[in-house]
């Protein structure tokens, strides 16, 4: 195993109980209310569209909030994470409310190995996903691998702008000072917190990520064989993603307090597989 796959698997592997067990990720409104949808889910509804019977996986699917929420809206889903403590909570989850999921452990880049090739109508990302990949285009290669014809991909993603902010200065000014297009070298975090409420305390606190421009994603995809649908840019985002900087809304979508309009700080994207 490389090393990036070694410390960001150990890192989420410990979190995962403690995001299960978070007010952010909230299992027991899951558990109560059949109808109910992550966050996620329920903003990028109106642009998902119908999903009912479509065969769909979900890469990097963590402990299955998201995937849960698509069955929920009727699609066939089969989750996938590399992560094989954030799987035992998703499981966990899709057995205590009633709902016939599949998940798979794999890392992304050898979903083919462990998945049907060519037998998928959605593949569906969700936030904070691409950053903990070292190569878009092997993902986008992943991705087409896995449609059928005609079959789509969706994603909403942390924007590449939003990753390139460094917000600690300690001025209140929000510098652009990481690197906005894919590196070879990947940025090195120590980071013992976690973004959900917790009291844990963690030991596995090194990872590595790394961007990915907008326009990179794009080409990589069209490279790949897909057919850019949809292209969304937001001002807002799922957590807390600048603390000190931003407000939060009833929806639990959070924006810049002054000027929203100078950051994007997540896109949806939709693209099809080409026919021919």
């Amino acid at each position: 195993m490389s090393e990036y796959l070694r410390l960001n698997r150990a890192q989420w592997d410990e979190r995962a109980p403690a995001h299960a067990a978070s007010p952010g990720y909230n299992l027991a409104r899951f558990a109560g209310d059949p109808q109910y949808l992550s966050d996620v889910v329920r903003f990028d509804r109106p642009r998902l569209g119908d999903v009912r019977g479509l065969r769909t996986v979900h890469l990097q699917c963590h402990i299955g909030t998201d995937t849960l929420s698509l069955y929920r809206l009727g699609a066939r889903v089969t989750g996938l994470d590399f992560s094989p403590a954030s799987l035992a909570e998703a499981r966990a989850l899709a057995e205590r409310t009633g709902a016939e999921v599949d998940f798979v452990e794999s890392d992304v880049y050898k979903a083919l190995d462990v998945l049907e090739p060519g037998a998928f109508d959605l593949v569906y990302t969700g936030v904070g996903a691409l950053c903990w990949l070292p190569d878009v285009r092997r993902w986008a290669a992943v991705v087409s691998g896995l449609l059928r014809p005609g079959g789509r991909l969706f994603i909403r993603e942390g924007h590449p702008m939003l990753w390139s902010i460094d917000e600690t200065r300690g001025d209140g000014v929000l510098a652009v000072h990481f690197p906005y297009f894919e590196q070879t070298d990947p940025l090195v975090w120590t980071d013992a917190s976690t973004y959900v409420e917790t009291e844990a305390r963690f030991e596995h606190n090194t990872t590595h990520q790394w961007n990915h421009g907008l326009g990179e994603i794009v080409t990589a995809l069209l490279d790949a064989g897909l057919e850019l649908t949809m292209l969304q840019e937001h001002d807002s985002c799922p957590w807390d993603p600048l603390p000190g900087f931003t407000v939060g809304d009833e929806e639990g979508e959070y924006r810049l307090a002054e000027r929203p309009g100078r950051l994007p700080l997540t896109y949806t994207l939709q693209a099809r597989k080409r026919s021919h």
